[in-house]
């Protein structure tokens, strides 16, 4: 006997607080900080910058759970894994991934690491560039991944920046094993070009074996496969993937399947951070998938929803995404 799914995609990925503040290049050099990228810090680096971080806002966040937090927002039914601490951070991201419908049974630590947090420093020309300490985040084993919960979802979507840990990557191979077992789809984000660089071999590897759906931007694309020119890359991806959404900032995003090529038209927008741009792509473009919009439509959910993120601060929409989609994405809901 089948059993119904019903959740349309489970997140797996970094139970992180995300801490917001305005700087300019003088500060990234200081705490030296590449712009534009994500660097992990230890937790004594981490309380420097963050001390330093004047009218600094604070909200759940994580690549994945933005993800999935977006998805809650267009009527889809999601669940998170993810690993906390139980302390005051920990515990704002838990009630706020629950307040919006979402299931989060994951054990948080009682002893040890404090909770993630994220600190995420946007310039004046909209780039974000944030310094990662991953504390308890990163203690993800292959002892939480829930086959139960697998095995009720239709997507499992993978966060790349938990790569860095050995033991998440394991739980990842368990994931995706339990997915294949159970008929869902692995949808994987490669993040960050810096992880990339960091776990290329393991990632190729995990792609090729595992992924029916990749998200990723152009830069970390070309690193994954180490090659200059973008098309190059794209074509090195055709034959190891199911779908790729390869997004381009103003230039919009690429959705490849097989030998075809679509072009999604990024929405005109003011850009003041680009804080989650690709976290809600993926969102709206899984919504699409789940709701069996085509991949023309699911890509143009995706170009709403990022646009509506990167028009303010954070990663957590300002206005009814549900309605801000509709107005703006020529589909309905």
């Amino acid at each position: 006997m089948s059993i119904k799914k019903k959740i349309d995609v489970l997140g797996i990925g970094n139970a992180i607080i995300d801490v917001i503040a305005n700087a300019d290049d003088s500060f990234l050099e200081k705490y030296s900080l590449n712009k534009g990228s994500m660097t992990l810090v230890d937790n004594a680096s981490s309380h420097n910058i963050y001390s330093a971080m004047a009218n600094n806002r604070q909200m759940s966040g994580g690549s994945a759970a933005n993800t999935i937090y977006g998805l809650s927002q267009l009527d889809c039914k999601c669940a998170f894994i993810g690993k906390r601490s139980n302390d005051s951070l920990g515990n704002v991201f838990y009630n706020d991934l629950v307040s919006a419908g979402i299931i989060f049974s994951t054990h948080p630590l009682e002893t040890g690491e404090s909770s993630a947090r994220c600190l995420i420093l946007v310039t004046s020309d909209a780039e974000r560039t944030m310094a990662t300490f991953l504390g308890s985040s990163s203690k993800l084993t292959i002892n939480d991944i829930d086959e139960d919960l697998i095995s009720l979802s239709k997507i499992v979507y993978l966060e790349g920046y938990l790569f860095d840990p050995e033991e998440a990557q394991e739980a990842f191979q368990k994931a995706a094993l339990f997915a294949k077992k159970h008929k869902a789809k692995v949808a994987f984000t490669l993040s960050d070009a810096f992880c990339v660089e960091r776990h290329r071999k393991e990632m190729d590897i995990f792609v090729k074996d595992h992924v029916d759906i990749l998200f990723c931007n152009e830069g970390e694309l070309r690193s994954l496969y180490k090659k200059e020119m973008l098309n190059d890359a794209i074509n090195l991806l055709r034959d190891k993937v199911e779908i790729g959404v390869i997004t381009k900032g103003e230039k919009g995003a690429v959705i490849i399947e097989n030998t075809t090529i679509h072009e999604i038209n990024a929405l005109p927008t003011n850009v003041i951070d680009t804080t989650g741009a690709g976290d809600f792509f993926a969102a709206g473009f899984l919504a699409g998938l789940s709701k069996n919009f085509d991949l023309v439509g699911s890509g143009k959910l995706g170009a709403a929803c990022s646009a509506e993120i990167i028009s303010h601060y954070g990663a957590r929409p300002e206005e009814n995404l549900k309605q801000y989609v509709n107005n703006n994405a020529g589909l309905k809901i």
